[in-house]
């Protein structure tokens, strides 16, 4: 009886907090109400539909005027954009690549895209993200220097580069990573998918290390269809980026004369558009997002079986995925959780499958993983919506 008394607690929580008129509740709707479709029109009345126009020019100097990274490069989805800031950070064929088993399956295959190897990282009950203390103390027994750059004594393979991922929008402990990888000489690539509206002491997510990747699935706060880009402070890699993410085509009115591998990443003008107009609601978004949850921090104050995941204190979350974790005595009930709630109209879901009990990646060399198995168990999402949040000022 008292399970389902928790279980029944959790739905009236929500409904407490979501709108009570809509019966059906989504877990992320994208929200169209700025100049999405004059600039979606603007395109097809011009025909410039692909990846030539002017708005993907526009978009990349939009995200990279907000987030305040020298250069922002537009590609075609996140997973292109992290491939490409493994290959600029120097991420070669048998290089081990740190990342945490705590994360969307996108993060490992890049690094497999490059044919490196994901090594696996355990992360921080309260961020969701990389653990900077476990990882230092991991790399302590397993890291040996040669000749200037880290290799895993145990494997013998190269450790090249780390890979923070800010998970649900939540800012990992940039400043004590960035330590690490200066200890060990390891290229730092923020995985800053989820992240867009997040602040990092003041500063925006992105900024940190050698480059960053962002994300605009159709779930994301800020959404192109399917799109993605590469941030970076370094004006060269920048430059490297867009070369490589256009098949490395040099420039001339009418020869197709390529230098090097490159790869058809560009995002369609006709995406950055949609981009454009997306951009222009930021703010209110985030500002209804964090509002959203407030109202769930608020409620979910009085559920004792749960905690809310709130923005670490040296951050500022664009609370991309709201989400609760359960007290590990009732972390039997999740299945029973999401069962109840999306049968009730509410969208809930778990976090993803930790990367070593997926079967391309079940071998991977991999820390110990206690707090990613836990929250793997006993976390869980919910409906977050910007128009969840109302309309109000700002937060």
């Amino acid at each position: 009886m008292r399970d389902l008394a928790v279980v029944d607690t959790i739905i009236q929580t929500l409904k407490s907090v979501l709108p009570p008129e809509q019966t059906s509740v989504a877990l992320h709707e994208p929200e169209f109400r700025g100049n999405e479709w004059s600039y979606i029109k603007e395109c097809l009345d011009t025909g410039w539909v692909s990846s030539v126009g002017a708005y993907v020019d526009r978009f990349e100097r939009q995200l990279a005027e907000y987030i305040g990274v020298k250069r922002a490069v537009a590609v075609v989805n996140g997973t292109a954009a992290l491939h490409i800031c493994l290959l600029l950070a120097g991420v070669r064929p048998g290089d081990e690549v740190l990342l945490p088993a705590l994360t969307f399956v996108a993060t490992a295959n890049a690094v497999s895209y490059c044919q490196a190897i994901p090594h696996l990282v355990d992360v921080d009950e309260l961020t969701l993200g990389m653990d900077p203390a476990k990882l230092r103390d991991y790399l302590s027994e397993i890291a040996v220097t040669k000749h200037g750059e880290t290799y895993n004594r145990v494997t013998g393979r190269r450790l090249k580069a780390l890979v923070p991922m800010h998970t649900f929008g939540h800012p990992v402990d940039l400043d004590a990573l960035a330590d690490v990888c200066e200890r060990y000489n390891l290229a730092l690539v923020e995985d800053a998918a989820e992240s867009l509206g997040s602040y990092y002491k003041g500063r925006h997510t992105g900024n940190w290390g050698i480059c960053a990747a962002l994300s605009f699935n159709g779930n994301k706060i800020v959404t192109t269809g399917g799109g993605g880009a590469i941030l970076t402070n370094d004006e060269a890699l920048g430059k490297a980026a867009k070369h490589l993410t256009t098949t490395a085509k040099l420039p001339h009115p009418w020869r197709f004369d390529h230098d090097q591998v490159g790869y058809n990443y560009r995002l369609p003008n006709l995406n950055a558009a949609l981009g454009c107009a997306q951009m222009e609601q930021l703010p209110g978004f985030l500002t209804r997002k964090r509002h959203l949850a407030a109202k769930y921090q608020q409620a979910f104050a009085q559920v004792q079986e749960v905690r809310f995941v709130a923005e670490p204190p040296f951050a500022k979350s664009n609370y991309w995925l709201n989400a609760i974790v359960l007290d590990r005595e009732f972390v039997p009930l999740r299945d029973k959780i999401l069962e109840a709630t999306n049968q009730s109209g509410i969208m809930t879901r778990p976090v993803w499958t930790l990367m070593h009990k997926l079967p391309m990646y079940k071998g991977c060399p991999r820390m110990e993983l206690g707090t990613s198995e836990f929250l793997e168990s006993a976390l869980v999402n919910l409906p977050s919506s910007a128009f969840l949040g109302g309309d109000y000022g700002e937060a």
